[in-house]
């Protein structure tokens, strides 16, 4: 697949470059220990090899990839405990985004919210294949309504790591579409100001997730 780079676009080439390759990262398209050769990676994207190895760099810092000595830049292989950890990590703090949500709630808002609910119920119906999107769409959605800017910076690096996770639990048969109405009962209960509501159920859709994402961990295992 090769990227094309529109020059109108506000983003820089090298932002290009580091966005592309961590969501090729994050949606499973490189996998742990898949080898990242820069030559490759800059005539797919059609760009010089400087912005690849910046992205590369970057991406390093966060823990997405490693240099192996005579091997070169591979996909990191995070720890199955780092993961679990995250979760415990991330529960507490979507727990309090929605609680923040519900007490912040204002009409454009429940407007935003109602729009995204009717979408996401479309999508359920027909479509599974942008799920993985989707989710990202909705945490963010749901972390702006805390209008937190701290708690929003935080919460997407760390939503960006369990994605990671989240996508593996989606091998679970019908976790997709249960994910998806996960989101849609919280977004219900946040745009009714439920704060109650809406915490309780998003512990809930991260026990659910983490629960898929060992059961998928447990089957790879038997498989090798």
């Amino acid at each position: 697949m090769e990227a094309k780079w529109k020059k109108d676009n506000l983003l820089s080439i090298r932002e290009h470059a580091y966005l592309y390759l961590k969501d090729l990262i994050l949606e499973g398209k490189y996998r742990a220990g898949d080898r990242l050769i820069e030559r490759e990676l800059a005539a797919k994207l059609n760009i010089s090899r400087t912005p690849i190895r910046e992205a590369l760099f970057r991406l390093e810092s966060q823990g997405y990839v490693k240099t192996i000595p005579r091997k070169g830049v591979v996909v990191a292989n995070i720890s199955e405990e780092d993961v679990i950890e995250g979760f415990t990590i991330l529960s507490s703090l979507e727990v309090l985004a929605v609680k923040l949500a519900s007490q912040r709630m204002d009409k454009e808002t429940q407007r935003e919210l109602e729009l995204k609910i009717q979408e996401l119920i479309k999508i359920k119906e027909k479509d599974e294949e942008h799920v993985h999107f989707e989710h990202i769409q909705m945490n963010h959605l749901i972390y702006k309504a805390s209008k937190s800017p701290k708690l929003f910076e935080i919460l997407s690096g760390l939503n960006d790591f369990i994605h990671l996770a989240a996508n593996m639990g989606y091998e679970t048969p019908g976790r997709k579409k249960e994910s998806l109405q996960e989101h849609i009962e919280i977004m219900k209960a946040l745009k009714n100001r439920e704060a109650e509501i809406a915490e309780y159920l998003m512990r809930i859709h991260i026990e659910n997730s983490k629960k898929a994402y060992v059961a998928y961990m447990k089957n790879l295992k038997r498989v090798i």
